[in-house]
């Protein structure tokens, strides 16, 4: 039990590093357009794509840990986070599917800390543990939040 648990805070660990990897290429970005001072409008674009993915980090953290502690989820997100940033860097438009698809992705990582929750109490309380097959459930439905 304890190797299973050791192994799901590994991969969120390694999620984690990535997310952090990530912001780090998103800064890098955003100052070698600061240093280009002959196209402003491509600096505001990506300092303003760069404030928006920061504003939504740390929610992105907190339901990434409770839904991948739960039910091991979350790298999605990341993706999702790049398809923004990159989508943000041309037309303003081209952000929106980034945009949404970060917002069902979230949603679909508070869901499965709701589920998570609930697999706990069933457990607690009635000794009813249905944490495989809800990640299975789970798993599969992922694949569906590629669907635009």
């Amino acid at each position: 039990m304890l190797s299973i648990v050791v192994e799901h805070i590994f991969l969120l660990v390694i999620v984690t590093l990535i997310s952090v990897l990530q912001n780090a290429f998103f800064a890098t970005k955003v100052e070698r357009e600061g240093k280009e001072h002959n196209n402003k409008t491509a600096f505001e674009r990506v300092s303003c794509a760069n404030r928006n993915c920061m504003d939504s980090y740390p929610t992105f953290l907190a339901v990434m840990w409770c839904a991948g502690l739960c039910l091991n989820q979350g790298i999605i997100y990341l993706v999702a986070r790049q398809k923004y940033f990159v989508g943000y860097m041309g037309q303003t438009s081209q952000s929106t599917p980034g945009f949404l698809f970060g917002k069902r992705v979230l949603a679909f990582l508070i869901l499965m800390c709701i589920v998570g929750i609930f697999n706990f109490l069933l457990v607690r309380y009635f000794g009813n543990d249905y944490k495989d097959t809800m990640e299975t459930i789970t798993n599969a439905a992922s694949a569906l939040l590629l669907i635009p």
